[in-house]
């Protein structure tokens, strides 16, 4: 299948696998964690800070660094990076003043940050090079699959950090955790040895800006569709849980791991149910618009507003789901194999900045007006993202070969 052994791709992505859950489960311990010692909605969004900023820079030279030297060596340097992180956030002292405390938790995230995006942008890239004849609907299915199951992993990796917070405390479960990747990572050091994703030509440090405009436009796109779901879900939705339904740690891990899981689910099945193209892919955000403004509509008139968050954001997950699956094909579909890292790696810099952008605005919407505002807030960033959409170009057939 393709130029390089399946096999490869089953040890990037079981790899993959493994860092998403401790991914999906530090930042439900980490959430959980700081809210039980009192910290605010703002401080714990300062948090994860860090960890964003990282992503947009990571994408951006990660893309540039697996262009040129192969996706196998960001994929070590992800999995390394992630055992010191998860390490070294285990030594947190909780006597230190809340400045210290910040500054070293932000530093540390950023590292585990930087560790997540260089692991994806391999995992995310291999699937065109393994499959580079695959057609539309061939393609579309395997980043389905891939993408699906990796949601589904760090759903289960929120309810994971939920759990192991109540039961083994905050120390060992990022020792363990640590001790999971480390495998793993010694894992895909013996068994990965191909040159997976070295461009054939030599390509400049200034090409990681990508200058295709139907990259430039779904990157866009991206950018304000991440926004809009983490300006409620990283920070507003748990507090809105633990606040004003007073829900336990194990119970706010478990709903959002069964939105994560769910949304993965969806992802998985989206070839069945969406065609992927541009078309589609505005349809399906203006659905999502539709539903954002009833749940907006609903809280402002106090409409049964606990019944509200919790199902109709399921819905929104469902729906997300299938938009955020569409963009994922496309990103492949608009991309020769040759160049896929760079423009992989500047699709997922816009993804981080959207999140950059979501986690900021969490924590500044929520303490201005609630689970409300934060939800406002969404959908202003979705209807911005489905104007941009409105550019997006038709896919030519040769646009799924190999140049």
């Amino acid at each position: 299948m393709g130029s390089y052994p399946f096999k490869n791709y089953m040890y990037v992505t079981g790899a993959y696998w493994v860092f998403t859950l401790t991914d999906g489960a530090l930042r439900m311990l980490v959430l959980l964690h700081f809210y039980t010692m009192g910290y605010d909605a703002f401080q714990i969004a300062l948090l994860f800070l860090l960890y964003e900023v990282a992503g947009v820079f990571t994408n951006l030279i990660g893309g540039w660094i697996g262009a040129y030297f192969g996706l196998r060596i960001i994929l070590y340097v992800g999995l390394g990076l992630q055992v010191i992180a998860l390490s070294a956030l285990a030594n947190f002292d909780p006597s230190w003043p809340t400045w210290q405390a910040v500054v070293f938790v932000m530093g540390l995230q950023a590292l585990s940050g930087i560790a997540k995006d260089l692991t994806k942008l391999s995992a995310k890239s291999i699937v065109k090079i393994v499959s580079p004849d695959a057609g539309e609907g061939a393609l579309f299915k395997w980043v389905a699959i891939l993408t699906g199951s990796k949601n589904a992993l760090k759903g289960i990796g929120f309810f994971l950090g939920g759990v192991l917070l109540a039961w083994v405390g905050y120390a060992p479960a990022l020792f363990g955790m640590a001790a999971a990747v480390a495998l793993a990572l010694g894992g895909v050091l013996v068994l990965l040895t191909a040159d997976i994703g070295k461009a054939k030509e030599e390509i400049k440090f200034f090409s990681i800006f990508s200058k295709t405009p139907a990259i430039n436009i779904l990157s866009a796109a991206r950018l304000f569709l991440f926004g809009a779901r983490d300006i409620w879900f990283v920070v507003g939705l748990p507090f809105f849980l633990a606040e004003t339904l007073n829900w336990s740690h194990t119970e706010i891990g478990s709903y959002m791991a069964i939105w994560i899981i769910g949304y993965g689910l969806v992802q998985s099945i989206a070839p069945k149910i969406v065609e992927g193209d541009a078309a589609s892919a505005r349809l399906w955000l203006l659905v999502l618009i539709f539903v954002t403004a009833v749940m907006s509509t609903s809280l402002y008139f106090d409409i049964q507003s606990a019944l509200t968050v919790v199902i109709g954001l399921i819905i929104f997950g469902i729906l997300f789901a299938l938009n955020s699956s569409i963009h994922s094909f496309l990103i492949l579909a608009y991309s020769d194999s040759d160049k896929i890292a760079l423009n992989v790696g500047f699709y997922y810099t816009a993804n981080a900045g959207g999140r950059l952008i979501g986690i900021l605005l969490s924590g500044l919407t929520y303490q201005q007006g609630g689970i409300f505002m934060c939800l406002v807030t969404a959908l202003s960033f979705l209807i911005v993202s489905w104007l941009i959409a409105l550019s997006l170009p038709k896919m030519e057939k040769s646009t799924n070969s190999p140049d």
